[in-house]
């Protein structure tokens, strides 16, 4: 008994052929997960953030961005991952056995375009830069994404509240702030936040690492996006121009409270509010009491970080504010400047005399 072959997709010798770009599969579920491509269908959404996937298995992977959960663990140091194929490019750092392998530091990457960008950690290079003000950047993707902050187009909204954002990674993180979530927990304060790289942020505050590190100058930032802006003021990098003053800078949301005398971070003890959420989280140390920063010749902690640094000149003599009129030299900037007012003629009071003199 013959069988026609009828126009169902059916290929007699791969099986079931997509009508649209060809391609064969061996049983019609897996043309079925296919056909997505074509269709932009994605039937499996998150129920915290509504982003939906195509693929069922891609679901649970989501999830653990909200939960933090971690269940793939290295048996050499402990480091945890969220996905399998995380851990097996982790190994390869213990086994060496990563086929492309770093000349300078041996990290050992599963791709060649990962060894690529990671040389430029060393080299410094950038070679993707902006027409417009001149910044470069190690990465195509990381640029088109700084392109937008010139043309102002922010793509993804929030069909709650009509917030838009950049990039859609943004809005995903936004959306839980309408949820109220917060599934990620301090387990020294029990303080809680809607996205774990917030909690991440948050534990240094107790632990005073700052683990982002200036290569020229030497400062240390807790968070990556500060020592970015930080990086600017070493290249001159100025890319926003204030409509107000004509004032270039390089963070014009920052710039433009002091214009508007905005202070969006308040203390929740006291109510005092601050211009920049570094400001806050240094005030929180007076109701904590917490003083991260320990000088290792005396032992005397500080809860801020310029107060030890004009503490550690007591014990090194350094000066490295020298005035331009007389070449006198001090550890401090502001008295520096009111020393200043010796040479321009403005009258000392006698406390400003007194540390001057000492």
């Amino acid at each position: 008994m013959s069988m026609k072959k009828h126009n169902t997709g059916m290929d007699e010798t791969h099986g079931i052929s997509c009508e649209i770009c060809k391609t064969s599969f061996s049983c019609s579920s897996h043309l079925t997960r296919h056909m997505r491509i074509h269709t932009g269908e994605k039937p499996y959404s998150c129920e915290i953030c509504n982003k939906s996937f195509s693929r069922k298995g891609d679901l649970p992977r989501h999830i653990r961005v909200h939960t933090g959960e971690k269940p793939y663990s290295c048996n050499v140091c402990g480091s945890s991952f969220a996905q399998s194929g995380t851990l097996a490019s982790h190994m390869n750092v213990h086994t060496g056995a990563g086929p492309h392998i770093c000349q300078i530091c041996s990290k050992a990457f599963s791709a060649k375009g990962l060894l690529k960008h990671h040389i430029r950690t060393h080299t410094g290079e950038r070679p993707y830069s902006c027409e417009v003000c001149q910044a470069s950047f190690t990465r195509d993707s990381s640029l088109a994404r700084h392109m937008k902050t010139h043309t102002g187009e922010k793509p993804y909204s929030c069909e709650i509240c009509g917030h838009s954002f950049i990039q859609k990674t943004q809005l995903t993180t936004h959306a839980i702030t309408h949820s109220g979530e917060k599934p990620f927990t301090c387990e020294i304060c029990n303080k809680s936040f809607s996205r774990i790289g917030q909690l991440q942020k948050h534990i240094r505050e107790h632990t005073g690492e700052n683990p982002y590190c200036c290569n020229i100058c030497g400062t240390s930032f807790t968070e990556k996006s500060a020592m970015t802006k930080h990086m600017k003021r070493h290249n001159g990098e100025k890319p926003y121009s204030c409509e107000i003053c004509g004032k270039f800078v390089t963070d014009m949301t920052r710039h433009m409270r002091t214009h508007t005398g905005e202070k969006p971070y308040s203390c929740e003890i006291c109510g005092n509010s601050f211009a920049r959420k570094s400001n806050l989280a240094e005030h929180m140390r007076i109701h904590s009491g917490e003083k991260p920063y320990s000088c290792e010749i005396c032992s005397k902690s500080f809860s801020h970080k310029i107060s030890f640094n004009y503490h550690i000149r007591t014990h090194t003599g350094e000066k490295p504010y020298p005035c331009e009129v007389c070449g006198t030299s001090f550890s401090m900037k502001s008295v520096l400047a009111r020393h200043m007012k010796i040479h321009i003629g403005e009258k000392e009071s006698p406390k400003t005399h007194k540390e001057l003199s000492s």
